[in-house]
């Protein structure tokens, strides 16, 4: 949108402008005074309108204020101008006034809009410290958004001379805003500090490393920042110098960089010096901003959080422990690994610190990547096994002994990893739990479902948690909740209850009576809603069988790309995408033989290595201690009824691969990475991941580079306020496709607007042009058609590229408010949208479907508006 014909009218003081003269950024130096600039002249006014459309956990939307944005039909209002409501219904603008802290809280803001008008003399770059709201337009821009009110989210935003509109979406109830200087052409953002702990006792010899920590930078300019570092340094250290990445021009990125570690300091606080820094060749090297921070020195006894680099997008992220104090006598050869996840709006370290030490293992936690994150599912549960895996190799802990548990939203997070990833852990202890969206939290179920929302519903089977249910077969399960909790009723623990006593013969109930939602009993260290001892009494009598042990798997999962394997068998491919699979399979090492069932599997594998090691339990050669039946010997296979006799022992890797045409299964050879498969898969969310780069289009017109360029800045400016991410954006003309082949691409625009179209999806079967949309052999026109799909990575076997595409400018808008970094929310392969969705909900989209398991659309199942 742009504001080309809006009513501009002069607008008489209702509040002073929220302009912060002197002030710095908290934590910020007083010391730099670079670049500063006068406070635009002019009145702030406030109109609030009521919700007008519908919203939710769902991939669309209806909204037909929106609708007007997005056909640029949109004004600047004054008060009294109405707008037309999803049921009809007259709303119209109001004036309102903030109280004065600030806060504008009105019963219009559940789900409605607040307008702040501003009068500037001049054009100049601001910094927005805004919350409370889930997007923001400026001056018809749109820009990420606070929903919870963190505080996080500081913004250069351009204003022009005369009247500015920044119009919020406001869904809990209230916004703040106010406007700051910016100090310099880059600066910091104390507010949204990650940071490690330093170990005391550490030394050069036993571990030179340094740590990582990271920081918003803000670029107030109209240029990418070049040749920018941040020196650090505390105690009396010498500074270490970290180089930037670019952060494109009129946005922040949070950067990491390297910190000395604390040497022999001992406990307490050390001060962290900050500098940053633009190198200039050939003089001084010019001081932008500084700061100080203070991070704690512990004892690796210690509670402490450390810090690690992400492979999902390159970003600093911290995860927090509680070490096991362990005991000299008795202790086990390898310590167990509690990993436990928190709930929502709570920090990891506060997790951590929930817990006393154990004497026979480590508690670590997690982030979700936020303190609401995403439920511990998408992103947030790649976090929560990618910090499983580090934890594992720095203890050295014990694989049979991992064991999961959290609270409240923590306990979904066991409820659902648990299910999906069934072979990780020995048992699992939710507290205070709710198991699924549809359960408790609101996602979006259609009750007469179209084709297309047959589409829309399998799109988010990840999250059916409850559809996974006999995964929990795989461990034990221990359900902890008080008999009074108000926040996550006692009931959803009754019916998990029942439902495993339906089938499960391995879980303890324990309801405490009286008890709330977050309770303490006993004046024993740790909490007892979470570090509840009969809890930690079932953990220890439980050890999670070695691969090669299992006689007999049931499996189950939603789809290969999240979860793909149990033990020794593996769900390569679905022959209905995204619709739960099973495979129930029993292996009989003495003669050699698997021999199951499968649903809505296409393509198996089954590892070999339980046969081709020496078992305690086959009868050995007395002579020789190896299996009576040696490795090399034919397998039988029996499946569905159907017997594959004398497989042959494979002659390289020890996996065998099975392939279902028809209603037969046949042996095969390794499948082609260019198939799907566990490697990549879809749907299209998980495009975001393996460090992703963001291109957005500059071959276009001003209008098209415009909405292509802003939506690549709000994803990376929302997976930053959702993820604690740190996405790379650059422009398509700077992109170097076989540069970095294995990482994943998101690219904006369409084929005649970005110019790496043709490196990345000239073989793709779904294209987009100006006016016009290709998917397979069937065409749509139109320039608003907002487009998203995913395929693979030229010459890699495993990235992806994610495309987010408009036919044109309002096309590319109809992009900006689609929730896919919102837990519960899923999209397909690819759909295609027509603007219809805000004002007829689903009944708007086009097409939507999946590929097929050769990535093309003949092959795959799509659903085509009537």
């Amino acid at each position: 949108m742009t504001t080309t014909g809006a009513r501009l009218v002069l607008l008489p003081p209702l509040c002073v402008l929220t302009v912060v003269t002197c002030s710095l950024p908290a934590g910020a130096s007083e010391r730099n005074t670079v670049g500063r600039q006068p406070a635009p002249a002019g009145p702030v006014r406030w109109l609030v309108l009521d919700r007008v459309g519908q919203y939710g956990r769902a991939p669309v939307h209806t909204d037909p204020l929106e609708a007007d944005i997005i056909a640029g039909r949109w004004n600047v209002p004054q008060p009294g101008d109405p707008v037309i409501a999803l049921d009809g219904s007259v709303r119209r603008w109001q004036e309102a006034t903030p109280a004065a802290d600030g806060w504008l809280q009105h019963e219009a803001l559940q789900g409605g809009y607040a307008c702040m008008l501003i009068e500037a003399d001049a054009e100049r770059v601001m910094l927005l410290d805004a919350a409370g709201h889930g997007l923001v337009y400026v001056n018809g821009v749109p820009r990420a958004g606070d929903p919870y009110g963190a505080g996080w989210v500081l913004l250069p935003v351009r204003l022009k001379a005369g009247t500015n509109a920044f119009l919020f979406h406001v869904g809990r109830g209230r916004v703040r805003a106010r406007l700051l200087e910016p100090k310099a052409d880059a600066q910091f953002n104390t507010g949204d500090a990650t940071l490690p702990d330093l170990l005391a006792g550490r030394s050069v010899a036993h571990d030179p490393e340094p740590v990582w920590a990271a920081l918003p930078v803000i670029n107030t300019t109209d240029a990418p920042t070049a040749d920018l570092l941040i020196e650090a340094a505390h105690s009396d250290q010498q500074p270490l110098r970290t180089a930037l990445p670019p952060i494109p021009p009129l946005s922040t990125r949070k950067v990491g960089f390297r910190v000395r570690p604390a040497l022999d300091a001992q406990g307490g606080e050390v001060t962290l010096r900050l500098r940053l820094l633009r190198v200039a060749s050939g003089r001084s090297d010019q001081l932008l901003d500084e700061t100080t921070l203070k991070l704690r020195v512990c004892a690796p006894t210690d509670k402490h959080k450390r810090t690690f680099i992400s492979a999902i997008d390159g970003s600093v992220q911290y995860y927090a422990v509680t070490p096991g104090r362990l005991a000299a006598e008795g202790a086990p050869a390898a310590p167990a690994l509690f990993l436990t996840l928190h709930g929502a709006g709570v920090e990891a370290t506060g997790q951590a610190n929930a817990y006393d030490h154990k004497t026979w293992g480590h508690i670590v936690a997690p982030t979700n990547r936020r303190p609401y994150g995403f439920d511990w599912e998408d992103w947030g549960r790649l976090d929560a096994l990618e910090v499983l895996g580090l934890a594992q190799q720095q203890w050295q802990t014990d694989p049979r002994r991992v064991y999961l548990t959290g609270h409240s939203m923590g306990g979904h997070g066991v409820w659902h990893l648990g299910a999906t990833f069934p072979d990780r852990f020995a048992a699992i202890g939710p507290s205070a739990a709710w198991p699924d969206f549809w359960s408790y939290a609101g996602a979006a179920e259609y009750e007469h479902p179209t084709p297309i929302e047959r589409i829309l519903a399998r799109s988010v089977a990840p999250s059916r948690t409850l559809a996974l249910a006999r995964n929990y077969l795989h461990y034990g399960v221990y359900v902890l909740h008080g008999a009074a909790d108000d926040n996550v009723p006692v009931e959803l623990a009754r019916k998990m209850r029942t439902q495993l006593g339906g089938f499960h013969p391995d879980f303890a109930y324990c309801e405490r009576p009286g008890a709330g939602h977050w309770w303490d009993s006993s004046p024993d260290p740790g909490v007892d809603c979470v570090d509840w001892p009969p809890m930690f009494d079932f953990f220890r009598y439980h050890t999670r069988p070695t691969p090669e042990s299992v006689r007999q798997i049931e499996f189950w999962t939603s789809c290969p790309g999240v979860s793909a394997s149990a033990h020794w068998v593996t769900i390569e491919a679905q022959r209905r995408q995204l619709e739960p699979c099973r495979v129930t399979i029993m292996l009989d090492p003495q003669t050699r033989k698997f021999s199951g069932t499968t649903d809505n599997v296409a393509r198996l594998a089954l590892d070999l290595t339980a046969l081709s090691r020496p078992r305690a339990d086959l009868a050995p050669d007395t002579a020789q201690g190896a299996p009576v039946l040696p490795p090399g010997e034919p397998v039988t296979i029996e499946l569905d009824g159907q017997t594959l006799t004398r497989v042959p022992w494979p002659a390289e890797e020890l996996r065998i691969w099975l392939r279902r045409e028809e209603q037969r299964w046949t042996v095969s050879t390794r499948p082609s990475p260019t198939e799907k498969g566990p490697q990549r898969y879809g749907p299209f969310k998980e495009a975001f991941r393996n460090r992703f780069t963001l291109v957005y289009a500059t071959r276009g017109t001003a209008e098209e580079n415009a909405t292509a360029c802003n939506k690549a800045r709000l994803d990376a400016e929302t997976f930053w306020y959702r993820a604690n991410g740190a996405a790379d954006v650059v422009a398509d003309v700077d992109f170097d496709p076989a540069r970095d082949p294995q990482r994943n691409v998101i690219l904006y625009g369409n084929a005649d607007t970005n110019a790496i179209w043709p490196a990345l999806l000239a073989d793709s079967p779904v294209q987009v042009r100006r006016r016009r949309v290709a998917v397979g052999q069937r065409e749509l026109s139109g320039d608003d058609l907002a487009v998203l799909f995913l395929r693979p990575r030229p010459g890699s076997e495993q990235a992806l590229v994610g495309v987010v595409a408009g036919s044109g400018p309002a096309g590319m808008r109809l992009t900006e408010r689609l929730p896919y970094f919102l837990s519960g929310v899923g999209y397909p392969d690819c759909i295609v949208l027509g603007p219809e969705v805000l004002t007829r909900g689903s009944a708007g989209i086009r097409v939507a479907g999946f590929f097929g398991l050769d990535w093309q659309v003949e092959t795959g199942d799509f659903a085509w508006a009537e």
